[in-house]
């Protein structure tokens, strides 16, 4: 590519923590004064063209991560099966673009990468330890010590990673309302309540385990990673859900409906090694 490419992507099914890291990663750039653009597969997306995602996008049309990347970054954000032809139409569109971040885009390697980053669920990790269908993984363990970064969400080391891993952790304090975002709320707010939870996300008892340290407390109703959800999926009193159902739910009416905003925090170093991977590749452009 033109540009220089930042990966990040997983060995296993499922979700890590890709997402918040990649939003992690915009922000950060964006403060160094880069201009990123982000590319994505679009999991369950109908067509094989690739397309821009706006942040009031259908998410049955372009995937649900792509929908909460740009409503969250407000960085170009374009989806695709082929991830080459998605990002150098992002380019084409958006010639400002300097970096792109491509989520979810470890095994994709026609496109080529300057940054590789691995996330891994400090929890459930690598299960069994074998390959899809016999376990979850996508790659054999032997590609963490291939890639620039291995990084953890939630406490844990990895001797299985030759390079830096780093520890990152979702936080968050706030609860926004979901057809009235303008509506803030902290924890206190559900003190004298029972609150339905609703999570379709690779790893749903992480959300609810959050929520009850922040002393809720959930009724669990968990689904399918990138479920449809319909209104009958809604259950009635006090609802909290995840960004990334919100985008799919806010179409339905709901009288007491919040969504729980989170923000990653990644250990230092990870930033200088990204920096000094770009500045290297510039610089060799620049000669």
């Amino acid at each position: 590519m033109p540009v220089p490419v930042i990966v990040v992507g997983n060995l296993t099914a499922g979700g890590t923590g890709k997402t918040p890291l990649a939003i992690w990663l915009v922000e950060m750039l964006r403060a160094q004064g880069y201009r990123p653009g982000i590319v994505s597969r679009g999991y369950g997306v109908r067509t094989a063209r690739v397309r821009a995602v706006e942040p009031s996008g259908d998410p049955s049309l372009v995937g649900d991560e792509p929908v909460l990347l740009a409503r969250r970054t407000r960085c170009p954000v374009w989806v695709g099966r082929n991830r080459v032809e998605a990002a150098t139409s992002l380019l084409a569109q958006h010639p400002d673009v300097d970096v792109i971040v491509a989520d979810d885009g470890l095994q994709h390697y026609a496109l080529d990468r300057d940054v590789e980053i691995i996330v891994v669920d400090g929890q459930r990790r690598f299960g069994n330890g074998w390959c899809i269908p016999a376990g979850p993984l996508r790659e054999g363990l032997d590609r963490l010590r291939q890639v620039d970064a291995v990084v953890v969400n939630g406490n844990g080391s990895l001797v299985e990673a030759a390079g830096p891993v780093y520890n990152m952790t979702l936080a968050g304090v706030q609860f926004t309302r979901l057809n009235h975002p303008g509506r803030v709320v902290l924890a206190d707010y559900f003190s004298d309540r029972q609150v339905h939870a609703l999570a379709g996300i690779g790893n749903p008892e992480r959300f609810f385990a959050n929520l009850a340290d922040m002393g809720l407390n959930v009724i669990r109703h968990a689904f399918p990673d990138h479920h449809i959800f319909r209104q009958e999926d809604l259950p009635g009193g006090t609802l909290v859900m995840t960004e990334k159902d919100a985008v799919k739910c806010v179409a339905y009416t709901h009288p007491d409906a919040w969504v729980f905003t989170v923000d990653a925090q990644v250990s230092g170093g990870l930033e200088r090694l990204i920096l000094n991977k770009l500045e290297s590749r510039n610089g060799s452009q620049t000669a």
